[in-house]
């Protein structure tokens, strides 16, 4: 394994060291908690946000955090939930007198502990809720989930949610939109190469050089079928028809589109993703108003990628076009 790394053990909190240093005007590290939050929180004039999950799919969720977008963030270790005394320490140092929104992706140990610190929160006096992302198609359950896995399309949710509560919006109508964003946003995802966790030092799981893990999870767990590797053509179409299918006729719709690479994929091939899929898409008469192409969620480095679409209307298409002042420059 040749990575930039010192003690495996200290990966997750080196990298949020770095993050806060890089952005020293408007994001804070807490390390105790594995805690970054925005400088200017808790304000009573907005809810807080917070998202959480095993870190290992960076940008998610931290380097999210900031005007627009998440009040803060506490992640896990690699690929793992943050555990519960980290998520109510951050409800406590954050919580807004609007209330608290926990956005969690539908993972058995991720909605664990949110749930957890939800009753913990709650017990204190604070108005806590939670809003959990499953946009994932490919399988109904996984070895980490009952119920669809919840993985790039979270972006949309965390953006949406992060501009009604920028402009006041209560925790009520956050919570209405995040489930209307999660309604309309479908993913699908596929691996080339298996990813290495720092910790295993070697990849994660087995594929043949000539086979590609179609539907594949954002921790490596497996998805609807390992299948011989395609064209590019093959295989974006059968991500487009995978998501389609599930979100139904897209014929006059207006639509977001988002190519997602998963880590370790050149930011060429995903553009040439892309262009497969906005054709094919078009094809069936929908409009692609927004088009997102890069890292949004990923697995460490595996190579591969993801699709989502997402169906707009007037007020998620206004919301997804307000500013954000984040980390990465990705909305």
């Amino acid at each position: 394994m040749k990575k930039l790394i010192d003690d495996p053990q200290d990966f997750v909190p080196q990298m949020l060291r770095g993050l806060a240093l890089a952005n020293p005007d408007t994001l804070r590290y807490v390390p105790e908690y594995n805690l970054i939050h925005r400088t200017d929180a808790p304000s009573d004039d907005r809810v807080t946000v917070i998202q959480g999950s095993g870190s290992g799919h960076e940008p998610a969720h931290v380097m999210t955090v900031g005007p627009g977008m998440l009040t803060a963030a506490c992640p896990g270790d690699v690929f793992a939930a943050p555990p519960v005394e980290y998520v109510i320490e951050t409800i406590k140092r954050l919580a807004s007198a609007k209330g608290v929104l926990l956005i969690v992706n539908n993972y058995t140990g991720d909605r664990m502990a949110f749930e957890m610190a939800q009753e913990l929160g709650i017990a204190e006096g604070i108005d806590v809720r939670i809003l959990f992302v499953d946009d994932d198609v490919a399988v109904q359950d996984s070895l980490y989930t009952v119920g669809r896995r919840g993985v790039a399309g979270n972006f949309f949710v965390m953006k949406a949610v992060g501009a009604a509560a920028e402009a006041g919006a209560g925790l009520d109508e956050l919570v209405r939109i995040g489930e209307k964003v999660n309604a309309a946003t479908r993913t699908m995802g596929l691996a080339l190469t298996a990813c290495t966790p720092p910790a295993k030092g070697s990849p994660l799981f087995e594929l043949e050089a000539d086979k590609i893990e179609f539907g594949v999870g954002i921790h490596g767990e497996p998805g609807r079928e390992r299948v011989e590797i395609g064209t590019a053509s093959e295989m974006v179409t059968a991500l487009v028809e995978a998501v389609v299918s599930d979100l139904g006729s897209v014929a006059g719709d207006r639509l977001a589109l988002m190519i997602n690479g998963l880590g370790g994929t050149p930011i060429s091939e995903l553009y040439l993703a892309y262009g497969i899929a906005h054709e094919l898409l078009v094809g069936r008469d929908a409009a692609i108003e927004r088009s997102y192409v890069g890292e949004y969620c990923t697995s460490l480095d595996m190579a591969g990628l993801s699709v989502t679409v997402v169906r707009l209307d007037d007020e998620i298409s206004d919301l997804l076009a307000q500013p954000a002042d984040i980390a990465i420059r990705v909305f």
